[in-house]
């Protein structure tokens, strides 16, 4: 074994500390307090309807799934347009993805009460607590997804070595390998779709329901007992934010890691380009480890000062992962230096993104001071300027991410090999993900942090505690933005290397039915020296073809139907609520004067129900849409597709999330003295902005992000489907000559 195979092992050895650390961040966690009966009981609420509801979504899932890979088994052994192994790694990467956010939303609903309870004596014990059990996500995510790639990248050599009696070369190897490896992505991409729209449904028709009778109508505060909503907002705030947050990086970081090593194969750089990016990602972890340990704060802390607590643990594990990565580049990959360039592209525009997210979205800077200031003329200034917010906020991160694709091409050598420059992006991609163990930390912190105050104010305990809890929530708020747009980012990287990947997966399945040759004009070539820029050229991809113009403009429309869905879909479920809390305020006596209980767990099982129903529409369009584009317009109206999706659904999500995190920050700006202050004329204005961008921030949004990798992910495993039967248009159009 040379050195490339001996450094392979840092990635299940950096899988089991994560997951080590993990189990150790949930026990120590465990072992704090959860406070009197009261909150323990308000606890208890929260987490069994949050069981309850992925127990349910589960269900649904698994039918889903199993169908899924009935028809992938027929695919692969009846008409043999796919690769065997398919139908069981689409399996485990749905598995392991569910378990992932599973894993995570249990650790934050035991979290919540501990928090409330640390608030009582210090704001940073209470810190401690909420982010080392956001930790418990971020840590369960990255373990896990590496386990299950190095998992597979071992079986599959094992196979070839014991199994396969015909002597095959390295560059069979490992095309073999990577393509086999890229199809379990759109298992964990299917559960992360389910997990991120049903439970963006659910938070927000929960959350939007609880504001417009509770703190609109009957101006009782926001958490407030009475309000029969209170806890399903909660419980939302858990499946859709930690869980479906958890499902959706999840999918990222693992469709990065396999997008790039299929393309290390194309770029002939073998084992040493198959094992760079797994070994990239293991000392990410070591670095997020490193990192969480730096957290602290001081007692009455501003949101600045907090903001520089997290800060320095993810700055500190972004330095770390550059120093180890420039290690492993001159030892795997030597005769390209190049990526290190690559790796550091993606860091630094990793870190711009956020930085603009905050700048946009937190309430220390102008922009959501200013939707503030517009809450002096009436909601509709509120929802014009923040608007507006979101809108100007796309420009910093279109900008950053074109030029991190430039500059991991370039520094990779694309303008004089293109597959060395896709190498190079996807390798950025990866290196946008490598400290994803501490930013998705800081992510799922946020809703902990909010059900913290939501136990509080249930509870009735002191003003400071809730003070405290206000305080982590705010910084909830923008870390949770700015958690939306690296996600997001991420996913324009990921989704542009899984496009270059595909290329790989149509290779395979030209191979699968037969074909050794392709041919365009006088120029017949071998499919084994064929390149990225010869199948460009054979199934004529340029925006000279209608195909691929189509693609894209139906690509664009599917991310604005796609929000459309997801925004119906919370209308839907918020009118239900409304209409059951307004019945509760009515026919049980004494609950608003706070003398009765209100019944939460119908609240709990309406928005079960809906977000059931209402994800379904969505989540089909999402995967069939490339199937039916594919058998339309073949290869080259896919492709036009994936760009369209991609080029829109990153700027529409990024304006949904900035908006949304901004009009949520105004709010609290004024509820924390400012601008008129709690319940005053600007503070009910910004309710409304608040409610609207609910759904923006917490539902269609963050969606989009899964709608790009997941239709990459699908058009990657169905490539020898539309290989073999796609094109139709071109066929009829063949017969009429």
């Amino acid at each position: 074994m040379n050195l490339v195979n001996y450094l392979f092992y840092l990635a299940p050895l950096g899988s089991l500390t994560a997951l080590t650390f993990a189990l150790i961040f949930y026990l120590q966690m465990k072992k704090k307090s959860e406070g009197d009966k009261k909150m323990q009981q308000i606890a208890n609420y929260v987490k069994e309807g949050a069981i309850a509801y992925l127990k349910q979504q589960y269900k649904v899932v698994g039918i889903f799934f199993l169908i899924t890979a009935g028809i992938f088994v027929y695919l692969a052994y009846v008409v043999h347009v796919q690769n065997k192994f398919v139908p069981f790694a689409f399996l485990t990467g749905g598995f392991f993805s569910g378990l992932a956010g599973y894993l995570g939303m249990r650790t934050a609903t035991n979290a919540s009460a501990r928090t409330a309870h640390a608030a009582k004596t210090s704001l940073n014990s209470a810190l401690q607590i909420a982010f080392r059990s956001g930790a418990v996500m971020g840590l369960t995510v990255v373990g896990l997804g590496l386990l299950d790639i190095s998992l597979w990248f071992m079986l599959l050599n094992y196979f070839i070595d014991h199994q396969i009696l015909v002597k095959v070369s390295e560059a069979q190897r490992y095309h073999f390998i990577t393509t086999t490896m890229l199809s379990f992505g759109v298992g964990a991409s299917l559960q992360a779709l389910f997990a991120r729209v049903g439970g963006g449904i659910f938070t927000k028709g929960a959350d939007v329901g609880a504001d417009l009778v509770g703190k609109v109508e009957a101006g009782i505060p926001e958490d407030d007992p009475r309000n029969p909503a209170t806890i399903a907002d909660n419980v939302g705030d858990n499946v859709g934010d930690v869980a479906g947050m958890g499902a959706d990086l999840y999918e990222s970081y693992c469709g990065s890691i396999l997008a790039t090593a299929a393309l290390g194969v194309s770029a002939g750089y073998g084992l040493k380009g198959v094992v760079l990016p797994m070994v990239i990602a293991a000392v990410g972890i070591l670095a997020s480890i490193i990192g969480i340990f730096m957290v602290k704060s001081g007692e009455d802390a501003r949101q600045k000062e907090l903001l520089k607590a997290l800060n320095r643990g993810i700055n500190l594990s972004a330095v770390l992962v550059l120093i180890f990565t420039v290690v492993l580049v001159y030892l795997i990959l030597p005769e390209n230096k190049g990526v290190i360039g690559s790796i550091i592209s993606g860091l630094i525009a990793g870190i711009i993104i956020g930085k603009a997210t905050e700048y946009y979205t937190s309430d220390e800077y102008k922009p959501t001071q200013s939707i503030a200031k517009a809450a002096e003329t009436g909601p509709a200034t509120v929802i014009i300027q923040g608007l507006a917010v979101g809108m100007i906020s796309t420009l910093i991160p279109v900008v950053t991410i074109t030029l991190g694709i430039l500059f991991s091409f370039w520094f990779a050598g694309g303008f004089s090999n293109i597959a060395h420059g896709l190498y190079g992006v996807g390798i950025a991609a990866v290196g946008m993900l490598a400290t994803l163990g501490i930013t998705l930390s800081t992510d799922a912190y946020g809703p902990i942090a909010d059900n913290a105050g939501g136990n509080a104010e249930m509870t009735k305990q002191k003003p400071t505690v809730r003070q405290k809890t206000d305080a982590l929530d705010s910084l909830g708020n923008t870390t949770a933005a700015t958690g939306k747009g690296f996600a997001i980012g991420s996913a324009a990287l990921t989704a542009m290397a899984l496009i270059a990947a595909y290329i790989e997966e149509i290779k395979a399945g030209l191979e699968l039915i037969g074909k050794h040759t392709i041919q365009y004009g006088d120029k017949v070539i071998n499919l084994a020296n064929a390149t990225i820029l010869d199948f460009m050229d054979f199934y004529e991809v340029h925006l000279m073809n209608p195909k691929v113009l189509i693609g894209i403009f139906i690509g664009a429309m599917l991310a604005f139907a796609f929000s459309a869905f997801a925004m119906k879909a919370v209308g839907i479920t918020a009118q239900s609520i409304v209409k059951e809390v307004r019945r509760q305020f009515k026919e049980i006596k004494g609950l608003l004067k706070g003398r009765a209980k209100a019944d939460y767990a119908t609240s709990v099982k309406i928005c079960t129900s809906e977000a059931q129903k209402q994800m379904i529409v969505p989540s089909l369009t999402a995967v069939l849409t490339p199937v039916f584009v594919g058998l339309l317009l073949g290869v080259a109206g896919v492709i036009g597709l994936l760009v369209g999706a991609l080029t829109a659904g990153f700027v529409l999500a990024i304006m949904m999330a900035n908006s949304g995190g901004a009009w949520d920050n105004a709010k609290k700006y004024i509820e924390a003295g400012n601008a008129g202050g709690k319940g005053s004329d600007q503070h009910k204005a910004t309710v409304v902005g608040d409610t609207v961008g609910d759904p923006f921030k917490d539902t269609a949004g963050p969606s989009l992000n899964i709608l790009i990798k997941l239709m990459s992910m699908v058009s990657v495993v169905f490539a020898g489907v539309i290989v073999k039967y796609g094109d139709v248009i071109q066929r009829l159009a063949d017969k009429i000559k």
